[in-house]
């Protein structure tokens, strides 16, 4: 052993006199703090965590992953240090200079560990397209980490120790040793460079996302992986080909299949030999055309809510508001994001893989339950007490026929209180009571939809509201004060005449957290979908029917009686059989298509199938399905076929008025055979 040992100190005594051996340092010093900052998450997570022998599994893959972040992070070291001319590292200014090189480069690390805690802290996974993501919207980002941390003395605390760090390693002498023997010609550097070069980045480009296994908890297997490397990864992968990286099946069986699916509501499909998603949606009894104020609420988990959580006291005024409306028990996000949720919402579309609709190019003018609406004469609005260019928000409803109000089309002094992510919840919806009393004034009925945000890092909110303080009391304190806010939003509403002719949607964008054990943690995607009709035009009860975020638009036109054309991928759950009812969830990677305790999931090269248990939240590994298999991928293969061509598109007036024809026709055709 000690022979040993002297033969690696030897070894690295010897690669620390040639020029490039300073990257020996880099890379000890790298592979050691991403080794620590692995450490220091799994002791995070310590509660979360299988501890079995998977974990030094973890660590071991974790090690190639490290290795490859820090081949990748080191050729703009290796250049400098190849071109640099002979003897240049003795002169005095330039060891300075590298001195000063390698406080930075330890600080960055250091900077980039407690980085990855908050981010763990708040997504229960390493860098992600949440991540790359948050890195364009600086201005929020930056903002809300200033508003929510201590970063004077975080930074502080940071270069405190990154300065101790370099301070012990220069008193080590191994930067002497290395900078003393850097006295190589060009022909010798260039040519040691140019091997360093190749090898990094052969070991950069080598290592692949598909190599790391699957882990029965995915919090062992996140932890393998290396922030960093993690990043890189997401930003090169955050538009992703359906067709390049997915499982398929010839479009002709894709959309056969589809066909057979869209009908289980009754619908008949209009283009039936097409590659087409579009149909007639046919509902007796006369149409009802309420006004419809949609609040769509930030990161509303359904056990939030006393009605599903009997422990739970912190939305007193949506637990009385739900005992008079209908309820659906058992509704589901598609997504992790708001831009998932809004295009569920809107689009009523299968989350897609890579970007959401509402951030992609060519998202103009798509088929969406405003598109319906304005058909019928209403007046349709996003409203959002943040900056609508976060997300794409402005420019997609904006070019799908809303007006769009946000904080810049409000006057200050109608903003009270407000954070980095927007104006508080009481001023945003007193803005949406202004629009509505302006509209109803004109008899047009309207639709709204409303974005909170307070509900959000770093959970700050006007003082006296509630029992609870502002931000310490994080996002408890927020959860009831966005109750407070809509409580009080509905009690001003039921003094004006139009408050019994509107229906009010209480729907969540996605939950507050989507990490867990398994790789699409279902019981995370739960939300609550409350819709509250107090002049009695939709009856309060309860729907058990699994339920997705797609299925809302299709729902909520069925409820008030609507007749219309339509290319929406979700059903009115009220017109199927409970067992033909799904739940469709994902990420940006993987895709979930969740029917009769089946859970098929797909991912880049591949898929897999569990028996999911909803009474115990558990999830085991199955048999392959091919049925299931089959529904899941014509799901998401259509959804992504009719949005590369351009297929999925709102009609036109004409086109509304021609299919609604057709459709009549069809449905008279249907009865007359004697069909329901």
């Amino acid at each position: 052993m000690k022979f040993l040992c002297a033969r690696i100190r030897a070894f690295f005594s010897t690669q620390l006199q040639h020029r490039h051996g300073g990257l020996i340092l880099f890379y000890s010093i790298f592979l050691g703090l991403s080794f620590l900052t692995r450490l220091a998450l799994l002791v995070k997570a310590s509660g979360d965590v299988t501890w079995t022998l998977s974990l030094l599994a973890a660590f071991g893959w974790g090690v190639l992953y490290d290795l490859s972040a820090a081949a990748f992070a080191s050729l703009p070291l290796i250049v400098l240090l190849t071109v640099l001319p002979s003897g240049a590292l003795r002169r005095g200014w330039v060891r300075w200079l590298a001195a000063g090189i390698g406080f930075a480069i330890i600080f960055g690390l250091l900077f980039d560990a407690a980085a990855e805690w908050t981010f763990w802290d708040e997504f229960g996974v390493r860098f992600n397209f949440i991540a790359v993501d948050y890195l364009v919207y600086t201005t929020e980002v930056m903002g809300n980490i200033r508003e929510s941390y201590p970063m004077p003395l975080i930074v502080g605390g940071l270069f405190t120790t990154a300065a101790l760090f370099s301070w012990l390693l220069w008193r080590s002498r191994l930067p002497h040793a290395w900078l003393d023997g850097t006295v190589e010609h060009w022909p010798v550097r260039y040519r040691r460079g140019a091997l360093w070069f190749a090898g990094a980045l052969a070991v950069g480009l080598a290592v692949n996302a598909d190599w790391l296994p699957s882990f029965k908890n995915n919090f062992n297997r996140e932890l393998a992986k290396n922030g960093l490397w993690s990043l890189f990864a997401a930003f090169l992968n955050n538009v992703l080909d359906y067709d390049e990286f997915y499982p398929t099946k010839p479009l002709d069986q894709v959309f056969a299949r589809m066909s057979e699916e869209l009908a289980e509501d009754g619908a008949v499909m209009l283009r039936p030999q097409e590659h087409d998603t579009l149909r007639y949606i046919r509902n007796p009894g006369p149409e009802l055309r309420p006004n419809i104020i949609q609040i769509t609420v930030e990161s509303l988990n359904a056990d939030f809510l006393g009605i599903f959580n009997p422990t739970s006291t912190i939305t007193p005024y949506l637990d009385e508001i739900a005992e008079k409306s209908l309820v659906f028990e058992n509704f589901y996000a598609t997504g992790t994001r708001t831009d998932r949720g809004m295009e569920a919402l809107t689009l009523s579309l299968p989350p897609t893989p890579g970007r959401s609709m509402i951030k992609r190019p060519r998202n103009e003018d798509m088929f969406t339950l405003g598109s319906v609406l304005r058909a019928k004469g209403y007046d349709t609005a996003f409203i959002y007490g943040g900056f609508g260019y976060f997300d794409n928000m402005n420019y997609f409803f904006g070019h799908n026929g809303y007006r769009v109000i946000d904080r810049t089309a409000r006057p200050k002094e109608d903003i009270t209180f407000a954070n980095v992510w927007g104006a508080c919840d009481e001023d945003l919806l007193r803005w949406t009571m202004a629009e509505a009393d302006t509209r109803a004034a004109t008899g047009q009925p309207f639709h709204y939809f409303v974005m909170t945000t307070s509900n959000h890092r770093p959970y700050t909110f006007p003082e006296g509201r509630i029992d609870l303080p502002s931000k310490v009391s994080g996002r408890t304190g927020a959860v009831k004060y966005t109750d407070y806010a809509i409580g009080r939003f509905i009690r001003d509403a039921s003094t004006k005449p139009w408050f019994k002719n509107t229906v009010f949607v209480i729907v969540a964008d996605h939950c507050a957290s989507s990490a867990g054990k398994t790789e699409l943690p279902v019981e995370n995607y739960h939300i609550p979908l409350i819709i509250y009709s107090p002049g009695g035009l939709i009856a309060p009860g309860r729907i058990k029917t699994l339920t997705s975020q797609m299925d809302y638009a299709p729902t909520l036109l069925g409820l008030l009686n609507w007749s219309y054309p339509s290319r929406f991928f979700g059903h009115d759950v009220r017109k199927i059989e409970s067992d033909e009812a799904h739940a469709l969830i994902g990420n940006y990677q993987k895709l979930g298509h969740l029917e009769k305790g089946e859970f098929v999931i797909l991912r880049p090269h591949g898929e897999s199938t569990y028996k999911y248990e909803f009474r115990t939240n558990t999830m085991t590994l199955a048999a392959d399905s091919a049925y299931g298999s089959f529904e899941a991928i014509s799901y998401y293969q259509a959804a992504s076929y009719l949005y590369k061509h351009g297929l999925y598109r709102a009609l036109t007036a004409e086109e509304f008025a021609r299919y609604t024809q057709m459709g009549e026709a069809a449905t008279g055709r249907m009865k007359g055979a004697g069909e329901p």
